[in-house]
């Protein structure tokens, strides 16, 4: 019998489940967004034409973004090059529309604003109101464990219970005979502090020296020490 292989994450979907979580909510503000006579847009959409299940407000985004640490970011700071069936898409709305796009947004890992790597690419184009629209996904899904291993980088306290719990499994692992013969609570707790000071200490080396921040603070930011 075979094993099923553990399945990737596939972004998209993550930014639907996230929006079906406050869907009425969603669906209330996307309906008054749509009927709006006197909308700021952005982009010259004919708004009854547009794939409603395509379009995001900035919240869903942001929550994703945090949440598997991606960045927001205009198009200028994207690296690679955009695939042919995405320019097929955005020349396949600009005729349907007959209007030019422009102001393109991508959310992406934040290696793919630097480097040359295939991952998970979303292409969103903004619609005003803090909206926008996804054009187009392209590339490999994410890591099936990427939310589970991004989650200490959410804030402080996310970090310390990582850190925690990672010195807590190496003091489970290490032989107290090897620091004390007197093997006790006490013994334990000190062992204990002493792999948490050092495993924090490390954390907090590395963090500072490469510049790394908070999910929160990186998700729109250009900067590549964030």
């Amino acid at each position: 019998m075979k094993m099923k292989l553990i399945q990737r994450t596939n972004i998209e979907s993550a930014l639907k489940q996230n929006r079906e979580s406050t869907y009425e909510e969603h669906k209330a503000n996307l309906s008054n967004f749509i009927d709006s006579l006197s909308i700021n847009t952005i982009n010259n959409f004919d708004l009854n034409k547009l794939s409603k299940s395509r379009i995001y407000h900035i919240d869903h985004i942001k929550k994703v973004s945090i949440d598997y640490r991606l960045r927001f970011l205009d198009i200028k700071y994207f690296k690679n090059k955009l695939p042919i069936e995405a320019l097929k898409q955005i020349k396949k709305l600009e005729k349907k529309h007959k209007t030019k796009l422009s102001e393109f947004k991508i959310m992406a890992p934040s290696v793919l604003f630097r480097l040359e790597k295939k991952d998970d690419p979303l292409l969103f184009v903004p619609l005003g109101n803090e909206y926008y629209y996804l054009i187009y996904k392209w590339g490999n899904d994410l890591h099936p464990f990427r939310k589970a291993l991004m989650w200490p980088f959410k804030n402080i306290w996310n970090l310390l219970l990582a850190v925690l719990a990672l010195s807590w499994v190496f003091t489970e692992l290490t032989p107290l005979s090897l620091f004390t013969k007197n093997q006790n609570d006490s013994s334990y707790w000190m062992l204990l502090f002493f792999m948490f000071k050092a495993i924090a200490s490390i954390v907090l080396y590395f963090g500072f020296a490469l510049g790394k921040n908070f999910n929160p603070a990186i998700w729109d930011n250009r900067y590549n020490k964030a």
